[in-house]
């Protein structure tokens, strides 16, 4: 992998330090590394072979404003449990590539109480399931997407890798998505 990633992890809500037994800026770091790695090996991504510096924001936020912000930006009016915003899909993005050494990559907000029900619910922990959709956000911001079968299938993939490289069970087993 030639370019570096930058994370910057930013904790809206104190139920990420008060409810959690695990550091989640630090997993979310860690993360980082093995999913960009992975990527960028793997699956020989275009993005990771550039000599550039990528910036990664993480919001740890609650249900709230994930609810204000699906809704302005994707007119529904509810909490869900990650959303991504990803730069690639801006072709303003692509044309500038050549100019800058650094650039935004894309922006990734997770709402506590979203994450920590749909972990109840499936019987796994809060920390799976934030390892989980931490890691779907990461593909999500490198331009992968789930809307077309193959394309889930495979970014579904990369996922299932992923995670079971950091000891994660396969979140999609017996038929269950929570994404």
């Amino acid at each position: 992998m030639n370019s570096k990633i930058v994370l910057n992890v930013v904790t809206e809500d104190s139920q990420w330090f008060d409810n959690v037994d695990f550091d989640a800026v630090k997993v979310a770091e860690e993360l980082k590394d093995l999913t960009f790695g992975y990527v960028a090996e793997a699956a020989e991504h275009e993005l990771l072979a550039l000599d550039k510096t990528f910036d990664v924001d993480v919001c740890l936020s609650n249900d709230n404003e994930v609810q204000r912000l699906n809704k302005e930006f994707r007119g529904i009016d509810k909490p869900t449990n990650v959303l991504s915003f990803a730069e690639v899909d801006d072709e303003d993005f692509w044309a500038s590539l050549d100019e800058v050494r650094e650039t935004e990559l894309g922006s990734i907000i997770l709402a506590f109480e979203t994450l920590q029900r749909e972990a109840a619910l499936q019987n796994i922990s809060v920390y799976a399931h934030y390892c989980h959709l931490l890691v779907h956000g990461f593909l999500h911001i490198l331009g992968y997407d789930h809307q077309k079968d193959e394309d889930a299938d495979e970014m579904e993939g990369l996922e299932v890798d992923i995670l079971a490289q950091f000891s994660i069970a396969n979140p999609y087993q017996d038929g269950v998505e929570a994404l």
